[in-house]
This record gives structure tokens, C-alpha cells and sequence, in this order.
């Protein structure tokens, strides 16, 4: 069966559920899944765990979906750059699990595994500690880090090939690998999808197995921050 679908809103159909967990990847603006996002706004679904390095700015990328208050809980390491993101936790809106950031990339590479938990330094003796379990290594303390196993992938990749191999451009290769392996089904959208076979086998960044569908469309790829100096003369 082909991968491939026409729009984004198809290629999520049939997947969608009030409640369930999504992973996404990208980074701030960066490598994120803009069409699939949007497609998730449309289509309506709410009461939303999302799993994220952040929540992209106020009218874009998954920042959509919180001014639509379609999230319930985020699970992300930073929270900056998002003045809508800070009001409803704030305000109780919004439910927040910290996460720094290498824990959560390895949690998510870990519920793609089979991995139901690992133990990190990370967070000992802070916030991030309450509640978990600790085990004593080597006379070090660790964290039990739970693997994330979402309910859906949705993450942005530069090229694939019709059997789902993708390469990531540059830094969109950041939480994108790693979120879709954790998603019990994975939606990439991409730039580009050329025949199978025809990509470097050395050169593909997530194999082909872990991800379900794919859909190709035009990207606005927003500057988060743009920094300019005066031209010199």
C-alpha cells in the first residue's frame, strides 16, 4: 500500500481522537510539521498531550493550537518565545510537564525502542526530581526517566523516498528522528518525494520503517528571529 496521501488532512484521517498523546517534532520554528499542524487545528480534536521542545510562537506552528485551546497538557524543555504559552499555564489553563531537553529526546528515542525507562543525572535535586523515582549508581544518584509512547508522530523532513527513508536538512534534524519513533503511528510531511531506492542508504537519517504516512507540500518556513545589523557603506 502506498504511503503517500494528497493533503495533510488526509493523511491524518482515521487517526484523530480527543484525549490522545502526539509527539512533534522541530524546534522552535525550525524542521516543524506546518502542515500537519494546521491540519490538526482544523480538524478540531482536543484535550491534547503534546510532546515538544517548545510550543512555537503565538500564531504559528504548534502555538495554533494552544490559541485554539486544543492542548491540555504540554510536555516540553522550553517554554520561551510564546506570551500565550506562559498566560494559561499561568493562569491554570494549561497543564506542563518539564522535561530538559536531552531527557526528553531520549525518552522519546526510548518509546521507540522498547525502552519503558532509563536513569539520568539530569534533574537531580530540582523540580524535575519531584515525584520520580531514584536509584543510587557508582555512589551517583539518578532519575527513572519514564520513554514516551505517543499516540501519533508528526514531524518534517527535507527529502524521502516512497518507502518513508528520510534525510533532514541541517538543524531540522533535531527532535524530529527521535519523535517519530515514539509515535505508534507517524505522519511526516516533506519537501520532496522521490522514487524508492534512489537516496544513499548512508545518508538516510530515519528509516523508512518507522513512519506510516507520507504527504508533500509548499512550507512557509517562518524566521523565528530575525537579527540584522546596518549595512556597512
Amino acid at each position: 500500500m502506498s504511503k503517500i496521501y494528497d493533503t495533510a488532512e488526509e493523511a491524518l484521517g482515521g487517526v484523530l481522537f480527543d484525549g490522545m498523546t502526539i509527539a512533534a517534532g522541530g524546534f522552535g520554528l525550525c524542521g516543524i510539521p506546518e502542515l500537519l499542524i494546521e491540519a490538526l487545528v482544523k480538524s478540531g480534536v482536543g484535550n491534547l498531550t503534546v510532546a515538544s521542545n517548545n510550543c512555537g510562537v503565538e500564531d504559528f506552528g504548534l502555538g495554533r493550537l494552544l490559541s485554539t485551546h486544543q492542548i491540555r497538557k504540554m510536555i516540553s524543555s522550553y517554554v520561551g518565545e510564546n506570551a500565550e504559552f506562559m498566560r494559561q499555564y499561568l493562569s491554570g489553563e494549561l497543564e506542563l510537564e518539564f522535561s530538559p531537553q536531552g531527557t526528553l529526546a531520549e525518552r522519546m528515542r526510548a518509546g521507540g525502542a522498547g525502552i519503558p525507562g532509563f536513569y539520568t543525572r539530569t534533574g537531580v535535586g530540582t523540580l524535575v526530581a519531584e515525584g520520580k523515582e531514584t536509584h543510587d549508581f557508582d555512589g551517583e544518584t539518578y532519575l527513572l526517566e519514564r520513554g514516551i509512547v505517543a499516540d501519533l508522530a508528526i514531524v518534517k523532513a527535507w527529502k524521502a523516498d516512497t518507502a518513508g527513508n528520510a534525510i533532514f536538512r541541517k538543524t531540522a534534524r533535531n527532535f524530529n528522528p527521535p519523535a517519530a519513533m515514539c509515535g505508534r503511528i507517524c505522519v511526516m510531511e516533506v519537501e520532496e518525494i522521490v522514487p524508492a531506492g534512489s537516496l544513499d542508504p548512508d545518508h538516510i537519517h530515519l528509516p523508512g520503517i518507522y513512519v506510516h504516512r507520507l504527504v508533500q507540500g509548499p512550507h512557509e518556513k517562518r524566521i523565528e528571529q530575525r537579527t540584522v545589523r546596518e549595512r556597512e557603506v
